[in-house]
């Protein structure tokens, strides 16, 4: 026989039994052969593996550059938007009294069949969907062939949708996209059907407080809910004699001040609460009850407006009034958690941006919600002021750091009221701070190290090492301690450098605050005699500008070789190893402790040319000498051996009480002069401050302020509105969340 063609010899190759069954056998072989091979491969993989994580080479740990501070909590937003379909009007018919607050009777049976007939629903949708898409594409091909029936449908669409504004006008949906209400439509309604007077307002002021009239109650609320939504429509003019509803701005304020100061007791009173109860419970009790059911919808309107004009005002009087009376009513929004939430994010936002007593009354109001709603809401408080506080920090001024500091005090203050779980939140923010810090070790890529050295970042570490501070004496927080001493020994280590000198000084005191308030010895002297090394300029260099260094992380170059810098570093010096010797100045080892850094000074003070820092830091050597010769002549009249721990911890327990000994009185000193010169230099920095701003002001144009700008003050409270005079009508400012 001939030789086989090339294309049979293909389809032999690939069809033939025989060859399939050769070519199962050749594969069963190689596999047998190559197992012992592929369990070798598998265990080089696995050492391999191994040996780059103990040398930290981690591929994870390669994108913590795209790592925010904030990451580290998820964005899973808990708010449940409000589903109220209602325009927030009451009706003030009594027949409505016994409806849930979406204006409906709540059925479970019928959610039940809902549930049950869900699936049903979705096969017929999807029929459903497949028929209109059959329909577009007939539609469309119709479109092409005949221009002028496109033409014919739009016209026609057009004058449906007149007929459906027409008659759909006051039954649509006026609730937001974000939860708050569409006032534009039902505010209009109102101004054309009923206009609530100052004499009918008195009127039904007195029935609500003499015969708790629902009725009248209804009406208050809806002239309430009219007053927070004025000057909201999208025109943003309004008649002064109709203003959603209101005669004149006499009654815009009263029925304002009337519900705010009132609605609190009027309610409790209504369904026989006490002032005194703040409890969730009593609400939860009271829920299956005649009474909330009737009250429910009144309640509900008057936290819905509230909410709203806190979204809407810019005056920081009127939003301080109406959180303070909104606080004492924190337990009705047991009942509506979407409100709940979204009392939360106002209150955090307002008291991230607000100042002076509005920053404070919306922290109080986050305090109470997260104690009163202790398992529901203390973490969504936490988390949200933490990332409102990272978000805020990112730059400091000496304007800035005041209200920085006041939220850091007042968060550590609502994280102390659950330390536990507050802990294990530290911990996790802790860790990625010392997730980013590695990566700028290993890597030392300039946007890695520049994230370390920016105000979000210590101010981070701040918060946290003032909350150990804070707690570490009652609760186990030494894990936590360890980790956050690493991350500030790193930072130091990472930013050797002279122009680094106010973030040392920042670590330094970090350190110096935890071992005060753990009792646990963090060595820092070598930290801050670092700092005496430094040579940037000449000994008798000039005077550079005054500089704060509380407002900066970073010092500029020309300010290194001031002679201010010299004396700058002295003093901190000084300073820090004072602080850090106080805290060690009667323990039994303090000679042994202060031996290396006393030969360093001397160093210092034979090599240094300059006469005041020769007098200050000799004056520190023998204030340190006698306190070892203090602490060592009442050692040597000790019995007890270093292994007895008791005996050891109450050595000069007395002395310690009394705080009379020599070096204790020159560290007290110290402190004083450093505090009264930090005084005088906050001062200088902030009168040249106002020279800048008035500097600028002079060059403004005289003409920006709008001459028709005008307040509307409330009587009764001294409460400014921030009203703007339009051509038909006054609009109160919109404040963007």
């Amino acid at each position: 026989m001939g030789k086989l063609g090339k294309k049979a010899r293909k389809f032999a190759k690939k069809n033939l039994q025989s060859v399939l069954k050769r070519k199962r056998k050749l594969k069963s072989m190689f596999k047998k052969k190559g197992s012992k091979r592929d369990e070798q491969d598998e265990a080089e993989n696995l050492q391999e593996e191994q040996i780059s994580k103990s040398n930290g080479r981690d591929l994870e740990s390669e994108n913590i550059e795209d790592a925010a501070l904030d990451a580290v909590f998820s964005d899973e937003s808990d708010v449940v938007e409000d589903d109220s379909e209602s325009d927030g009007y009451l009706s003030e018919d009594s027949g409505c009294a016994y409806l849930d607050g979406n204006g409906s009777e709540s059925n479970q049976d019928d959610m039940n069949v809902d549930n049950i007939g869900a699936s049903e629903l979705s096969v017929q949708n999807r029929e459903i969907l497949l028929e209109l898409a059959g329909k577009r594409k007939k539609l469309k091909r119709l479109e092409k062939k005949d221009p002028e029936f496109s033409k014919f449908l739009e016209s026609y669409e057009n004058g449906l949708e007149k007929l459906r504004d027409e008659e759909n006008f006051s039954d649509e949906d006026n609730t937001s996209d974000d939860g708050t209400q569409n006032p534009s439509k039902g505010s209009a309604i109102l101004s054309k059907d009923k206009l609530l007077t100052s004499s009918a307002l008195n009127t039904l002021c007195q029935l609500v407080r003499e015969q708790r009239s629902i009725s009248a109650l209804t009406s208050l609320l809806n002239g309430y809910r009219a007053a927070c939504h004025c000057g909201t429509e999208p025109s943003g003019l309004l008649d002064v004699d109709s203003c959603c509803g209101l005669q004149d701005s006499k009654t815009f304020s009263k029925i304002l001040i009337f519900m705010l100061q009132e609605a609190d007791n009027i309610f409790r009173g209504m369904l026989g609460i006490s002032c005194s109860s703040c409890k969730k419970e009593t609400i939860l009790e009271l829920k299956n009850t005649l009474k909330w059911k009737t009250m429910k919808p009144l309640i509900k309107s008057y936290l819905r407006s509230t909410l709203f004009l806190l979204n809407q005002v810019t005056d920081s009087e009127i939003l301080a009034f109406s959180l303070v009376q909104l606080r004492v009513s924190i337990i009705f929004f047991a009942a509506f958690r979407p409100l709940l939430h979204r009392l939360i994010k106002i209150a955090v936002h307002l008291w991230v941006t607000g100042e002076g007593c509005l920053a404070s009354h919306s922290f109080l109001v986050i305090k109470d919600v997260a104690s009163v709603f202790r398992s529901d809401c203390f973490n969504s408080c936490l988390i949200k002021t933490y990332k409102a506080f990272i978000g805020h920090c990112k730059f400091v001024d000496p304007v800035s750091s005041k209200h920085i500091q006041f939220l850091r005090n007042s968060f550590i203050e609502l994280c102390s009221q659950d330390v536990p779980n507050s802990s294990s939140k530290a911990m996790v923010c802790v860790e990625q701070l010392a997730k980013i810090l590695q990566m700028g070790l290993r890597a030392k890529k300039k946007e890695a190290v520049k994230r370390i050295c920016s105000w979000q970042y210590t101010n981070c570490i701040d918060i946290w090492v003032s909350f150990i501070s804070a707690n570490i004496q009652d609760y186990d927080l030494k894990p936590l301690l360890y980790t956050i001493i690493q991350i500030i020994n790193g930072v130091a280590v990472l930013f050797p450098g002279p122009r680094y000198l106010p973030l040392r000084l920042k670590c330094i005191q970090w350190l110096n605050n935890l071992s005060s308030s753990s009792g646990v010895f963090i060595p820092v002297a070598s930290f801050a005699l670092d700092i005496l090394e430094y040579k940037t300029g000449k000994d008798n260099g000039k005077p550079g500008k005054d500089f704060n260094f509380s407002s900066s992380v970073k010092l500029p170059k020309h300010w290194l070789k001031s002679r201010n810098f010299q004396e700058k570093c002295v003093s901190s010096v000084i300073e820090l190893l004072a602080m850090h010797f106080a805290q060690w100045s009667y323990h039994i080892t303090f000679p042994e402790l202060a031996t290396i850094p006393l030969i360093r000074l001397r160093k210092f003070n034979e090599t240094t040319t300059i006469e005041s820092f020769r007098r200050v830091v000799k004056r520190f050597i023998d204030q340190v000498e006698q306190n070892i010769e203090f602490v060592q002549r009442k050692r040597d009249e000790v019995a007890f051996s270093p292994k007895d721990h008791q005996s050891v911890e109450s050595f000069l327990q007395f002395e310690k009480s009394s705080a009379n000994t020599r070096f204790t009185q020159y560290y007290k000193s110290i402190m004083e002069k450093a505090a009264s010169r930090n005084l005088v230099m906050n001062q200088k920095i902030s009168s040249m401050l106002q020279k800048k701003s008035k500097r600028k002001k002079q060059l403004l144009p005289n003409n920006t302020l709008h001459g028709g700008a005008n307040n509307e003050v409330l009587e009764e409270r001294k409460v400014d509105l921030s009203i703007d005079d339009g051509r038909d009508g006054k609009r109160v400012k919109k404040r963007k969340t």
